[in-house]
């Protein structure tokens, strides 16, 4: 499949282009500084662009069939600029099929409650999960796309390629020792899942172990 990924070079981003990339996709990887890409493969063009500007990603994105957003921002009048950037310019483009990577914080803990909103949550991460909440709010209005959002657990960080996860819907997915973890490599095989065998149209969901 032909995919844009937005944000290829970041923490998450990084390994939803090698998973692509590696179960031989044709990947154009949309990116603010491309020298951040060090990758070489046949099937990997790299074009700079601002996820911010509609126009200019309406552009790069022509021609792909699906559109993968990993842009990430702590503020969120930003990320909302860039999430209606690429809704946009998707459409403008012709793509119907838009994955984004979500947040944990936006997840429910208990009934009414999300992560985000309980005493225990980390001060520093409060503005990052708040703006991906905010732009998942903005997704969620979204008719006119076939759009998925993939939350990760409550950790994530680089870590083995297992192939195995656990998914849940707007609830945090905890293990049996009470963790909520996933590696980047196991996410990312996740969102190549569903925009493979898509099973979650105009719904959120999450992965963990």
């Amino acid at each position: 499949m032909k995919v844009a990924i937005i944000g290829a070079s970041g923490f998450i981003g990084s390994a939803i282009l090698n998973e692509a990339l590696n179960r031989g996709h044709q990947v154009t990887a949309i990116v603010r500084n491309p020298e951040k890409i060090d990758i070489k493969h046949a099937h990997l063009t790299i074009k700079k662009g601002e996820a911010t500007n509609e126009a200019e990603i309406a552009t790069l994105l022509v021609g792909n069939e699906a559109v993968i957003s990993a842009y990430n921002s702590h503020d969120s009048a930003t990320y909302v600029k860039a999430i209606h950037a690429i809704i946009n310019g998707a459409k403008k483009a012709g793509i119907k099929r838009f994955l984004a990577v979500g947040g944990a914080g936006s997840l429910d803990i208990a009934p009414g409650v999300q992560l985000l909103d309980t005493p225990e949550f980390p001060a520093e991460w409060k503005a990052g999960a708040s703006a991906t909440r905010d732009a998942f709010h903005v997704i969620k209005q979204t008719k006119e796309l076939d759009w998925t959002v993939l939350s990760p657990a409550m950790m994530i960080a680089p870590g083995e390629r297992t192939g195995k996860y656990r998914l849940g819907n707007d609830q945090v997915v905890f293990n049996d020792k009470g963790e909520s973890k996933i590696s980047t490599a196991d996410y990312a095989i996740a969102l190549i899942d569903e925009l493979e065998q898509p099973q979650h149209i105009q719904q959120r969901f999450t992965v963990a172990y």
